[in-house]
């Protein structure tokens, strides 16, 4: 699917493209594609001169190629974007920018949420975009906020753990659940800093390479600002799952630590029992309680009182809470 989207009257407006004759008559800010087939690559590259990427090249380009500039002056950058799923775990997007004859291609495998915001908001918003570069900006800064409100489902799951763990009995079950909430929240929060170190690096590529004037630059500063809030939030977040992970798993060490403890009372307890059972199970000629008629009443009696007396001085103690 290829999106075009040109400035009128101050609006990012998206104009519909079917053929190459229609994208030859545009004059964009902003080409969107979303896994483009090969007629649409072909058009770009034959309209504009500018290669589109891969997917496979988008994936597999190293760290240190994510952001840098073409024989032919045109701009590459590669940022990572999140993306949350109700019916699965959250995963990252690769998006690859080329900002090129003062237009920003962008190219990615599906359509992200972001993308979807950002085209709305411009066409709300006269005035909000001037050139491609803003487009780029308002992209940058956009996943910030998603980043914030993804940061804020997660402090809110986190909550409600806590109030489960925290609660007065804990059951092995209850902390099953917790952990497992726990980690996939770990996950989540891994990502979001993740994506936000990425993002912070293309846009001090930006700010670096001076592409961008004064009001730019300034709004570029203001989104590393936001990125650094956003680092120390992703930090309390990871100081909040330690303590949590650390307090569900103490309380399994608890439940495991009473049932051994049960059994190690059981135990003491018939200690005292099994040695009588042995000491009238030894085949001596001369016990004298062999001949007593009630020897073996005695016996059971002599057992029963010893197991007893353990529980009961046991639960005078308080052993057995």
């Amino acid at each position: 699917m290829i999106n075009v989207f040109v400035l009128q009257n101050g609006r990012l407006n998206q104009i519909n493209i079917d053929t190459r004759e229609d994208l030859e008559k545009a004059t964009p800010v902003w080409v969107d594609l979303t896994d483009p087939n090969d007629d649409e690559r072909a058009w770009v590259k034959s309209i504009y001169g500018v290669t589109l990427p891969g997917e496979d090249d988008v994936k597999d380009i190293e760290a240190s190629a994510r952001y840098y500039e073409g024989e032919n002056g045109d701009l590459h950058l590669r940022t990572d974007f999140l993306l949350e799923e109700d019916d699965g775990p959250s995963r990252v997007v690769t998006v690859a920018f080329i900002l090129a004859r003062d237009i920003l291609f962008s190219v990615h495998p599906e359509d992200l949420p972001i993308f979807r915001l950002v085209r709305m908001r411009a066409r709300s918003r006269p005035g909000s975009i001037a050139d491609y570069k803003d487009v780029l900006l308002d992209l940058y800064a956009t996943d910030a906020e998603y980043s914030a409100d993804a940061l804020e489902g997660v402090y809110q799951s986190l909550d409600e753990v806590s109030r489960s763990v925290l609660q007065e009995e804990l059951s092995d079950q209850d902390a099953a659940v917790a952990l497992n909430a726990i980690a996939h929240e770990e996950d989540l929060n891994g990502r979001i800093r993740r994506n936000m170190m990425d993002t912070r690096r293309a846009v001090s590529f930006l700010m670096r390479g001076r592409l961008l004037n004064a009001e730019q630059f300034e709004e570029a500063r203001q989104i590393m600002r936001d990125i650094e809030s956003l680092d120390g939030h992703t930090a309390f977040l990871f100081d909040k799952i330690n303590f949590l992970m650390d307090a569900t798993v103490g309380f399994i060490n608890i439940n495991q630590n009473k049932i051994i403890k049960i059994f190690s009372v059981a135990s003491v307890a018939f200690l005292p029992p099994t040695l009588i059972a042995s000491i009238y199970g030894m085949n001596f000629r001369l016990m004298p309680e062999l001949d007593w008629s009630l020897g073996y009443p005695l016996a059971i009696v002599l057992m029963i009182a010893s197991a007893v007396t353990p529980f009961w001085y046991f639960r005078r103690r308080g052993w057995l809470k």
